[in-house]
């Protein structure tokens, strides 16, 4: 079975985004996409110029991800984070970013190419380039202010994100608690 017709079985032959069932055709999720049903989504033409464009955005149409961003399908969860993440300015589209919770796989995978745009590298205290959902250990115990206890040594934090504007932050759980990391106190794991 080919990705396009796994795609239209999957999304009823409508774009998984808005719902249009004209103009459809298969985007492949970058960037690490392989033309696997799993990696791709299939989108209406208005949908698939938007998401590749950097261009002006037609805000009002995206409000249509107030349906699609609850999903099932990953592939359309990422492409629902990424669009929210582009309109952070709205009121509204900052509300559904809130609302939309993914699992760690998948917020690492919608968050991949956000270094990318921004033009941001984050970079441990080795000089090794972090990614979103990389683990690293702290080299120092770090005093959490705010939440009363001390992040030891060797901890290791798992699944960190990237903070966006400051290639010298990264955020991540420890103790149960997420917490702002700065880079320079941090190793990146194997």
């Amino acid at each position: 079975m080919s990705t396009e017709t796994g795609l239209q079985s999957r999304s009823e032959s409508k774009c998984e985004l808005c719902g249009a069932t004209d103009g459809l055709s298969v985007y492949e999720i970058p960037p690490n996409s392989n033309d696997d049903v799993d990696q791709c989504i299939l989108t209406c033409e208005h949908c698939k110029t938007q998401i590749e464009s950097s261009d002006e955005l037609d805000v009002d149409h995206w409000r249509c991800l107030n349906d699609s961003m609850w999903s099932q399908v990953p592939a359309v969860q990422v492409i629902a984070w990424r669009m929210l993440d582009r309109l952070s300015g709205e009121g509204w589209a900052q509300n559904l970013l809130e609302m939309l919770y993914l699992d760690d796989e998948t917020l690492a995978w919608a968050q991949a190419m956000k270094g990318d745009e921004d033009g941001v590298k984050h970079m441990d205290s080795n000089g090794a380039v972090l990614e979103a959902g990389d683990t690293v250990t702290l080299i120092k115990d770090l005093t959490v202010k705010g939440a009363n206890f001390t992040a030891k040594r060797g901890t290791a934090v798992r699944g960190i994100s990237l903070v966006a504007d400051n290639p010298e932050h990264i955020e991540g759980k420890v103790s149960g608690q997420q917490i702002v990391i700065l880079t320079k106190f941090v190793k990146k794991s194997n």
